[in-house]
């Protein structure tokens, strides 16, 4: 039995994921999952299913919600045995589930052995992990589950990591000579995260390779202006040594070993 939290909660078996159904069943299972194999408490579990409105009993309620899930990890697995992984303890409930069953901890630990490849200058092991670990989100994580404070919080967190991981992909293509490759999506991610200096370097270091070096002067005024007038702050010192290199054209900027954000 596996469990997908990148995308719209879903219980897999056999290859094939079934999707959860019912909102607050989906936060039930999303909210286990979060703490897995930790016990949740019964009152956490009403802010993430009810966290306005609760029903009258919502104790019952609950219950009803948990009983239901059992019977869904039966029907979605086939396993009768399978809703026994959910356990009521104390005043709480626990799903007992293996760490590699999650696809988020799948993601995290491809991102960890490319990251340990990439500091062992293995760029092509680097890169399929990280290929294997983007793969598995398909979509917005939780879905329409991210309802109460836990959810909403956990979600937070991984779409940050998941933005570094496309980071380091993106680095890896520039010391892979396939800048002019991730022009475009080094654009498209600078719009959206406008305040990322990472993500501005590697865009000044694509065009720099692409022969594109005055549009490359011209992101790095673009961002300086941008901090300046959203955060009011300076480029970083590592940002403005990257654009006194650019100035001199300096041939390092034309490496395989060009720095481009972490390597551990």
């Amino acid at each position: 039995m596996r469990f997908r939290i990148l995308g719209t909660v879903a219980v897999g078996t056999g290859g094939a994921y079934h999707t959860v159904p019912g909102r607050s069943q989906r936060g039930l299972l999303a909210s286990l999952l979060i703490q897995a194999p930790a016990v949740v408490p019964a009152s956490t579990l009403y802010d993430e299913l009810w966290p306005r409105n609760p029903p009258v009993n919502v104790e019952n309620a609950l219950q009803a919600h948990v009983s239901r899930l059992r019977r869904t990890l039966v029907h979605a697995t086939g396993d009768p045995a399978a809703g026994d992984a959910l356990r009521t303890q104390g005043s709480g409930y626990r799903l007992d589930v293996a760490p590699d069953a999650v696809d988020l901890n799948r993601f995290r630990e491809y991102v960890r052995r490319s990251r340990r490849a990439l500091a062992g200058n293995d760029l092509p092991a680097a890169r399929a992990l990280l290929d294997r670990a983007l793969a598995l989100w398909q979509g917005a994580p939780l879905g329409d589950a991210a309802v109460g404070p836990l959810c909403r919080g956990a979600v937070a967190e991984w779409e940050e990591e998941h933005l570094a991981a496309r980071e380091d992909a993106l680095g890896l293509r520039v010391r892979a000579g396939e800048a002019m490759r991730a022009v475009g999506e080094l654009k498209r991610m600078s719009l959206a995260h406008p305040g990322r200096e990472r993500i501005t370097e590697l865009l000044m270091v694509a065009l720099c390779q692409s022969g594109r070096q005055a549009e490359a002067v011209g992101v790095y005024h673009a961002a300086r202006r941008r901090l300046a007038e959203e955060l009011g702050r300076e480029p970083s010192p590592k940002l403005r040594r990257l654009f006194r290199q650019l100035l001199s054209q300096d041939p390092v900027l034309h490496r395989s070993t060009v720095p481009l954000g972490r390597t551990a």
